[in-house]
């Protein structure tokens, strides 16, 4: 059944509400939960589901998103016609670069017809569930359905900022609402709404007469807005109600799309019963792995404040030498130097952190080094002077800001001399 598929992972995006962690890198690139990125998520699910033909299509500050699927994803064989492989813009149907989700797919036609699906498999490359494919596959064969969309039951409250989908009794599609004031209900569940997760599985040649006939037109070419809609009444359409392998009592799908939220996802993790379960062995979540050594936690003592980790995860390559670690995300190779303190933070990877400097409620972009006695998180004014502070207050510092000062009160200097005194004894 997989073998007739093929998937295109639409990873072009800018994720701009994302900024200044997207400034160099697109948004699926962007690091979450440690070693992974964002789109390791939904590769892992492509792979998990059997689907092994699989597109990636790119545009904004790909270098790193390329790099991360050169290094990361050479797991499948190409001797057996599997692939994962990265389609840039090419302007081989115009002198455009891609204008919307449509548009991306129409202008790689050429590479998907090469390789004669039955079907399609249309994926966003930005968001973090866990689905079995297959499933939403079968359905949609055993339906007879020429669009499958997959979707999820949402409060009617939160209805306007997605994608409505309208069904009947049968759980056939009737109509679509692109954040609509009003959105309809459920049939029988009038607090609820079905909402569009992105995900969307074609008939061949349904996808490619809906994609000609999109190009002809001035719209924004795009899935959601035009696509969709207009097969509506003109092709069987069916709704997929998603089915969590995630294995919680509330379904995860999220769309990080802002600072915040993409905030508050992350710190979830480190959760005693986190909301995403990363350990799931029946649902490995695969990313690059680079070489690095085990984590190391030096000059701990027994009940002090220093030289340990709590709540949090710490990947491979980091050393946290005497400092103390709460609540938080270490991406690899992060290191943290004596008497420092990071709370509730997210460190990504390369940051540096030296001694006595402290770190509450802050993103720490890739490389940042933050020098002794810098303080972040604490004086609001002072943040918003030097770095992005996000609504809820979430502190973002990267390369670009102005250079950290360090200070260095009498009483630190002296809990340092006191433990050097020791460690010489």
């Amino acid at each position: 059944m997989t073998e007739d598929a093929l998937v295109i992972v639409l990873a072009g995006g800018a994720g701009e509400r994302l900024y200044p962690l997207t400034k160099e890198r697109a948004k699926p690139a962007v690091y979450f939960g440690g070693p992974y990125r964002i789109i390791d998520f939904v590769l892992s699910n492509c792979i998990n589901s059997g689907l092994r033909r699989i597109f990636i299509a790119t545009q904004y500050k790909s270098l790193s998103l390329n790099r991360h699927i050169r290094m990361g994803w050479s797991i499948v064989s190409e001797e057996l016609g599997e692939f994962i492989e990265i389609l840039p813009p090419q302007k081989r149907v115009g002198e455009h670069w891609y204008l919307g989700t449509a548009d991306a797919v129409y202008q790689n036609l050429y590479s998907i017809v090469r390789e004669n699906p039955r079907h399609v498999i249309v994926l966003a490359g930005d968001h973090v569930y866990k689905m079995d494919y297959s499933k939403m596959l079968r359905l949609h064969q055993e339906r007879q359905a020429s669009v499958t969309i997959a979707t999820i039951e949402v409060p009617i409250g939160d209805g306007h900022r997605l994608g409505i989908v309208q069904i009947d009794e049968q759980e056939q599609v009737i109509g679509f609402q692109e954040k609509p004031r009003d959105p309809k209900p459920i049939p029988g569940s009038p607090d609820l709404a079905l909402a569009s997760m992105g995900i969307y599985v074609f008939d061949t040649d349904v996808l490619i007469d809906a994609l000609a006939r999109d190009a002809e037109q001035p719209t924004s070419h795009d899935f959601g807005r035009d696509i969709i809609p207009a097969l509506i009444g003109q092709a069987p359409a069916l709704s997929y109600r998603f089915y969590d392998e995630n294995k919680k009592a509330a379904k995860y799908w999220r769309d990080i799309g802002t600072l915040d939220a993409y905030y508050a996802a992350s710190l979830d993790l480190v959760a005693v019963s986190p909301e995403f379960n990363l350990y799931d062995p029946e649902w490995p979540l695969r990313t690059h792995q680079p070489q690095s050594p085990p984590a190391k936690f030096v000059f701990a003592e027994e009940g002090a404040r220093c030289g340990s980790a709590l709540d949090s995860i710490i990947s491979p390559g980091c050393i946290v030498s005497g400092g103390r670690i709460l609540g938080s995300i270490l991406c690899p190779n992060v290191r943290i130097h004596s008497f420092s303190t990071i709370e509730h933070s997210i460190l990504m990877p390369g940051v540096r952190v030296g001694r006595h400097a402290r770190v509450r409620r802050a993103i720490i972009d890739r490389d940042v080094f933050i020098p002794r006695g810098a303080l972040i998180g604490y004086n609001p004014d002072e943040d918003r002077r030097r770095h992005t502070v996000t609504e809820q207050g979430v502190v973002v510092v990267t390369t670009d800001d102005e250079p950290l000062v360090g200070e260095v009160d009498e009483r630190a200097l002296q809990i340092e001399a006191e433990a050097d005194r020791k460690a010489a004894q």
